[in-house]
C-alpha cells in the first residue's frame, strides 16, 4: 500500500477516482445517527455471520477507490482485513454532510453499484429522510425514500405514512425510523 495513501486515512480522508478528498467533519447530528444505525445492527447481527463497522473503517473497492462510509454490514468474513474491507460490503450507508453529498450520491454510489453491494441508504439528517437503495446489475436502484414527517404534518397524512422499513438483506430486520432520528435536533 501507497504510504501515502495510510496517512490520508489517518488523516480522515478517501481516495475517490484516485484523488485523496477530505472527509467532512461530523457534526453532532451525523454522530447520533451513524451511531444509531450502528446499535441496531449491532444488536440484530450478535451471534450471526454478517458483521457491522461504524465510521472510520475503510473499504478498499478498486485501485482508484478507497472510501470510509460512516457504516457497513459485511457478510463475507474473508473480505475484512487488519487495514480494512476489500471487497464490496453488502450494506452500505452514508449520512449526509453538506460537502459530501456530491460523492456520496454520485462517484461512491456508481462504485458501490459497480462493486456490488447489495443495498445502499443516503441518511439525510436534516430532514431526516433515509433513501433506500438496491442493488440491479451492477448499479444501485432508488427503492424507497422514508422519512419522518414535520410536526405540522396533518393526522390524516400522518397515518399514509411508513414508520418502519424492511432491511431487504434480512427478513426478520425491521427499520423503525424514530430509531434512527431519536435524538436528532
Amino acid at each position: 500500500m501507497n504510504t501515502n495513501l495510510a496517512y490520508a486515512y489517518d488523516c480522515r480522508e478517501e481516495l475517490i477516482n484516485g484523488k485523496v478528498v477530505a472527509m467532512s467533519p461530523a457534526a453532532s447530528n451525523h454522530n447520533r445517527i451513524a451511531g444509531d444505525i450502528y446499535g441496531i445492527f449491532w444488536s440484530y447481527l450478535r451471534g450471526k455471520k454478517c458483521e457491522p463497522f461504524g465510521d472510520g473503517e475503510a473499504v478498499y473497492l478498486t485501485e482508484v477507490d478507497h472510501f470510509i462510509p460512516d457504516f457497513m454490514v459485511v457478510c463475507d468474513p474473508d473480505k475484512v482485513k487488519s487495514n480494512g474491507v476489500h471487497g464490496a460490503p453488502d450494506l452500505v450507508v452514508e449520512v449526509l454532510s453538506p460537502g459530501t453529498t456530491k460523492n456520496d450520491r454520485g462517484r461512491k454510489m456508481d462504485v458501490y453499484g459497480q462493486c456490488g453491494v447489495r443495498e445502499y441508504w443516503i441518511v439525510i439528517p436534516n430532514e431526516k429522510t433515509v433513501e433506500q437503495y438496491i442493488q440491479d446489475n451492477g448499479r444501485l436502484v432508488l427503492h424507497d425514500v422514508y422519512f419522518i414527517p414535520p410536526d405540522y404534518t396533518p393526522e390524516k397524512e400522518l397515518a399514509e405514512i411508513a414508520k418502519e422499513f424492511q432491511c431487504s438483506l434480512f427478513d426478520d430486520l425491521t427499520i423503525r425510523l424514530e430509531d434512527i432520528f431519536e435524538r436528532v435536533k
